[in-house]
């Protein structure tokens, strides 16, 4: 009989640790090869993990709600077989649950982090991963320092980039106490005077779900990191409303699919991208990381009301088809719950369709670590003036407004403002003719 560890996985590139919704199997219990053994949540998605072995679940690690770095081990499991990797002896560590963050104006006993690195610390308002720990034992950086750094994981908690950044700036003379130098990724997190709410009278107490509590975090992260501005223009798309109204039914007896206007607008911000590629960067301190790949994120909007963002990787080398069916196919998953994490990461620039919901326009905010995001408009028939050879003309057309919002510290008005009139050109001048 051997022993296995059951390794928590690592769900994606950017993923560091997860957190532990459910134990779908108890000390004891029999599983089977890739039978889901427990429920995992990341900052990105939902998902289970299945068992590597069959065998019987001999140890449990870790409790629900215990957040967990991505390739340390969360349960034993006793196989029939002789394992390629056998069980080292682990008792179940104690992990504190993450608080609030404290802000940084907070005092905290300027201690050393040395005799906290072996198994995570709670200290004051956060808890502290071993690797972040021994970071910043091996860097020679205070407890008041750490408390300090502004996070950007799981509950502001601080992570292995946010301290390495933090170190990258000190040792390039940007000073300590969490103050970083201008154009550093890590960003302190200013002491606010939030207004006092009344909680009397006739009022309900709703509290956030985990993922409106992550893409709240977000959304106030990226207005923090980017300079943000949004330009408008609006667009004549006639010719794009007429092609689909004569090519839809037969699009969807010939291909079971039901072509909408995103994948129209995903064609059309794949060929402006290819003659602005800047916009489809990011930014990393002074470094400027310009994405060959174009990845396009699409929000969608989930029953529950929150938001996910799936992407649509290397649209560039797709056709109009095949991007009909990804969208569809990642639309239906994300409203049921069904996406993997690979299909949530990756993205590199994002449209939102503000219209669905009848919005005239909006102003999107930058999904981190993108420079850019489109917001597309209803469409609206209204009363307009043509040019023509023989004068002027008032006619009716379909008209909808497109918005970008991009990161000033790269993206100039120039830039943005040329790359959002080249996606209504091509929206405009979709040829009526064209096969699909």
């Amino acid at each position: 009989m051997a022993e296995v560890e059951l390794i928590m996985p690592k769900m994606g590139e950017s993923i560091t640790e997860a957190t532990i919704l459910k134990w779908m199997k108890n000390e004891g219990d029999k599983v089977e090869l890739d039978e889901a053994v427990l429920e995992i949540a990341t900052d990105k998605v939902d998902s289970e993990v299945p068992s590597p072995y069959a065998g019987t679940i001999s140890k449990i690690l870790y409790k629900v709600g215990d957040v967990i770095a991505v390739n340390k081990p969360i349960a034993i499991i006793s196989t029939g077989a002789a394992a390629s990797k056998s069980a080292t002896p682990v008792s179940a560590p104690t992990v504190t649950p993450s608080q609030k963050m404290a802000t940084a104006t907070q005092t905290a006993p300027a201690v050393t982090v040395a005799q906290s690195a072996t198994n995570g610390h709670s200290h004051g308002a956060r808890f502290y991963s071993p690797l972040v720990l021994n970071i910043a034992r091996s860097e020679g950086i205070s407890m008041s320092e750490l408390e300090a750094i502004a996070g950007t994981g799981l509950e502001n908690r601080v992570t292995k980039k946010d301290i390495l950044n933090y170190v990258q700036v000190k040792k390039s003379g940007g000073g300590s106490g969490g103050f970083p130098s201008p154009m550093k990724p890590t960003v302190v997190e200013e002491q606010v005077n939030i207004p006092a709410v009344s909680v009397s009278g006739n009022v309900e107490i709703i509290e956030m779900d985990r993922m409106r509590k992550l893409i709240a975090d977000h959304m106030v992260m990226s207005k923090r990191v980017s300079a943000h501005v949004t330009s408008f223009v609006e667009a004549d798309v006639t010719n794009l409303v007429l092609w689909r109204e004569r090519v839809k039914k037969d699009f969807e007896k010939r291909e079971g699919e039901k072509i909408t206007f995103t994948p129209l607008f995903i064609e059309a911000i794949v060929k402006a991208i290819k003659d602005f590629p800047l916009v489809n960067s990011s930014l990393n301190g002074t470094q400027i990381i310009r994405k060959k790949d174009i990845n396009i994120g699409m929000a969608a909007a989930l029953p529950s009301g929150n938001l996910i963002v799936p992407v649509i990787k290397n649209a560039d080398t797709k056709n109009l088809i095949g991007i009909t069916k990804e969208v569809n196919d990642l639309a239906n998953r994300a409203r049921k719950g069904q996406l993997k994490p690979t299909e949530i990461e990756g993205g590199t620039f994002t449209v939102t369709n503000v219209g669905t919901f009848g919005n005239l326009m909006g102003t999107p905010i930058i999904n981190q670590p993108q420079v850019a995001i489109m917001a597309t408009g209803t469409i609206k028939k209204k009363p307009v003036v043509l040019e023509t050879l023989q004068g002027d003309v008032i006619a009716i057309r379909h008209m909808m407004f497109l918005s970008l919002s991009y990161d000033h510290r790269i993206v100039d008005g120039a830039l943005g403002g040329s790359f959002l009139r080249k996606v209504a050109d091509y929206l405009e001048q979709y040829d009526l003719n064209r096969a699909y």
